[in-house]
């Protein structure tokens, strides 16, 4: 399993707690993957994993802010496209923006995303419906539309790293190795939810049982057995390692994550448009407009086999599902589930946590 690590290892002994609310994750050896759900779970192997410090649950919008008043940082979500990069693209869509979910009034075709994403003007982290709406009150919700460059600089800000798959995965089984789920194999054991996801018919009817109709504030699902919130259901998380098609494998047809170049929507600003004194920019060095990670025309796309919607886009792994994800469209708040994303994209259902690795 190959990792992509970014930043500078920080020294830390593994009996030293690097910051508040991080817990020890215990190395090990586990079975990553699944044969039972979707094609890019596949197939089973053992991974050897080191043990490493987590954060308890996703970085929140209480943590992200104290970031932003620290650095002055922008997101990508926050900064404009530049024109001259884009020509002949929808002027309303070089604006500031992101990716937002909205229910739809009934039943519609599952094939196509638009019909529930879309690109709104003013969403980011501090607007997640955009214009008029706010924060307020989600302080301890999961931080969203952050993209990836602007995870990592939260990561690198507070001696971090973004944790590579197997870590996460690893971490999110919680010592089960092998179990459908965080918390075992029963979905509701004695009735009870353990995850914030959708429950009714996607897109357009969600019964909360659950209590929730967007993120929910950390805390509110119990812990896996490693004692770590929310690693499965309420927001995906961002990985540090690239996505790699395999052999043979298409992809399920069934995905909660859009892809923005499917959708005629523009990515978001990527590295090559910020000063290059900004904080943040491709991991690699690169200005994020490179070849997808397989050296093919582009990654797995997640809806039978659209290659081209990854092509010239740095894609990466993200884990564990959402607050859309759906038992009967997609069920991936599963430890195993994977998906790839743009890293230059930022929705209102990604965000990230960070781990520390002692050395």
């Amino acid at each position: 399993m190959s990792s992509t690590h970014t930043t500078t290892e920080p020294v830390v002994l593994p009996g030293s707690r690097p910051g508040k609310k991080m817990v020890w994750v215990p190395g090990g050896t586990f079975a990553m993957g699944s044969q039972d759900f979707y094609p890019e779970e596949r197939p089973v192997r053992q991974v050897d994993v080191d043990g490493f410090w987590m954060d308890e649950h996703p970085v929140t919008v209480a943590e992200y802010r104290r970031f932003v008043r620290a650095t002055g940082y922008v997101t990508v979500a926050e900064r404009s496209l530049d024109p001259s990069r884009h020509p002949g693209l929808d002027p309303r869509l070089l604006a500031q923006g992101s990716l937002v979910f909205h229910k739809t009034p009934g039943p519609v075709d599952l094939s196509d995303h638009r019909s529930w994403w879309s690109y709104v003007p003013g969403a980011c982290w501090r607007r997640p419906e955009g214009a008029g709406s706010s924060v307020h009150g989600r302080e301890r919700h999961p931080v969203t539309h952050v993209a990836y460059e602007d995870a990592e600089a939260y990561a690198i800000w507070s001696g971090k790293e973004l944790p590579t798959e197997a870590e996460w995965e690893y971490a999110s089984r919680g010592g089960l190795d092998g179990a459908i789920y965080a918390w075992g194999d029963d979905f509701s054991p004695q009735g009870r939810l353990m995850a914030n996801t959708w429950q009714g018919e996607f897109p357009w009817r969600n019964a909360k049982l659950d209590r929730f109709e967007r993120t929910s504030p950390i805390g509110m699902f119990p812990a896996n057995g490693y004692g770590l919130l929310d690693m499965t259901g309420n927001v995906w998380e961002w990985t540090c390692d690239l996505y790699h098609t395999r052999p043979g494998d298409r992809g399920a047809k069934a995905t909660c994550v859009p892809h923005t170049k499917r959708q005629s929507l523009p990515r978001q600003r990527a590295a090559e448009d910020a000063p290059r004194d900004s904080p943040g920019g491709a991991p690699d060095g690169s200005a994020g407009d490179g070849d997808s990670p397989d050296g093919s025309a582009g990654g797995w796309a997640g809806d039978g086999g659209a290659d081209e919607a990854f092509e010239h886009a740095v894609v990466r792994v993200i884990k564990g599902g959402s607050y859309l994800c759906c038992a009967t469209f997609c069920l991936r708040y599963r430890p195993a589930a994977r998906q790839a994303m743009d890293s230059d994209s930022a929705t209102c259902h990604l965000g990230f946590r960070c781990v520390v690795r002692p050395r």
